[in-house]
């Protein structure tokens, strides 16, 4: 069986595939790696089940025990909070989950918004700007690094090291990538043990709860975790978001006029064009029922949001951007108890970069056909390698 998700066309515009295979059957057999099958899905109602049902596991270490893939991963990349569950998950989850809640975002929103005028402030009317590299690359980069303590000499490296992570196809790449990341962080770790800061990174150090606290091996793999989801999702946020808006004219201009719309703009671009197109790997730890499809025990799983975010059995025209929309439920995040931990850092950052742009470019346009944009070529992730733009 030909795997559709391999395609060169699925990077371009994976929704016509994800529609056909959802329209097929909302859950899916597919060909796997190693020739062992998995299980797609597609559908609203099944990838919200999916995302909430604990005999869906994420211990990457319990799947792969004595098997031989033929990786070498750094387990701070392989074995971080996304690939565990509870009663791990929720104790990792609760040490660290404070960096983020709503109102400790609240409180950087000043930072994060000067941040942005400061980056717009380099676009100059009628001078052709990639839009990623100046502006959705950074803001996220600069607000994560600077949550860490990251210095700024350091963190372009950091951040090709981090998209060299999700090079689709490409396992050495992906596999030195994390050794690079790793081990940058667990140095920035006994740096920040010898001069402790204000930074996240000294406060993760520092993270009790009662008698607990992260072993040498947690604190780095959270680190490693930060920093990377820290600014991906956001970076491809901000990017599809953007063309999306220039390919709607009369929402941008409506979004000019009515800037109070921006926060639920966020969700409804969110919703149309996913930053994360395929959710971190899931296995069967029992036979299990869904979509009315059986999948068996020790399976893997792929939990396509891109595809479920579209479907038109919970959002009508789900392939038009519609302000008015109410896009609660969305899946971009995820849902359950892995529902992305910086989802309000990245709402935050959406928000203040389309009310920034919209109020200051009145005449932003793309300055090359959107045929010819290229996309990451990267299954798990939703990105532009670059958005040239006329300010």
């Amino acid at each position: 069986m030909n795997n559709p998700l391999q395609d060169p066309a699925f990077f371009q515009d994976p929704y016509p595939t994800l529609a056909s295979l959802r329209n097929a059957a909302p859950v899916m057999k597919m060909p796997g790696g190693q020739g062992r099958p998995g299980y797609l899905v597609t559908g609203y109602a099944e990838a919200r089940a999916a995302f909430a049902d604990p005999r869906l596991s994420k211990d990457t270490t319990a799947f792969f025990a004595g098997k031989d893939t033929g990786r070498s991963l750094h387990p701070a990349v392989s074995q971080s909070m996304l690939a565990t569950d509870p009663p791990q998950h929720t104790r990792l989850r609760r040490l660290v989950t404070k960096a983020f809640t709503p109102a400790a975002v609240a409180r950087l929103r000043p930072y994060i918004a000067s941040l942005v005028d400061k980056l717009l402030d380099q676009w100059t009317p009628g001078e052709q700007i990639d839009a990623i590299q100046s502006l959705a690359i950074p803001l996220p980069v600069t607000v994560i690094c600077q949550l860490l303590g990251v210095p700024e000499t350091d963190r372009e490296e950091l951040r090709v090291w981090s998209n060299d992570l999700f090079a689709a196809g490409q396992p050495e790449r992906i596999d030195s990538a994390s050794h690079h990341v790793a081990g940058y962080m667990a140095d920035l770790i006994a740096s920040k043990r010898r001069t402790p800061d204000d930074s996240l990174l000294t406060d993760l150090i520092r993270a009790r709860d009662g008698e607990d606290q992260l072993s040498e091996d947690e604190l780095l793999s959270l680190a490693v975790l930060l920093l990377v989801a820290g600014h991906e999702t956001t970076t491809n946020l901000i990017g599809n978001g953007l063309l999306a808006l220039l390919q709607a004219p009369a929402s941008l201009h409506r979004l000019r006029q009515e800037p109070q719309l921006a926060e639920a703009a966020v969700d409804e671009l969110l919703r149309l064009d996913s930053p994360i197109s395929m959710a971190t790997f899931r296995f069967t730890t029992g036979p299990i029922n869904l979509g009315n499809t059986e999948i068996p025990a020790g399976s893997p799983v792929l939990i396509a949001p891109g595809a479920a975010n579209r479907d038109p059995t919970r959002f009508s025209e789900p392939d038009q951007l519609d302000l008015d929309r109410n896009a609660n439920g969305h899946l971009a995040f995820g849902h359950g108890i892995h529902r992305c931990l910086g989802a309000p850092l990245a709402r935050a950052e959406g928000e203040l970069t389309f009310r920034a742009i919209s109020r200051r470019f009145p005449q932003l346009r793309l300055a090359v056909p959107s045929a010819e944009l290229k996309w990451r070529h990267t299954r798990l992730m939703r990105g532009l390698e670059a958005l040239p733009l006329l300010p």
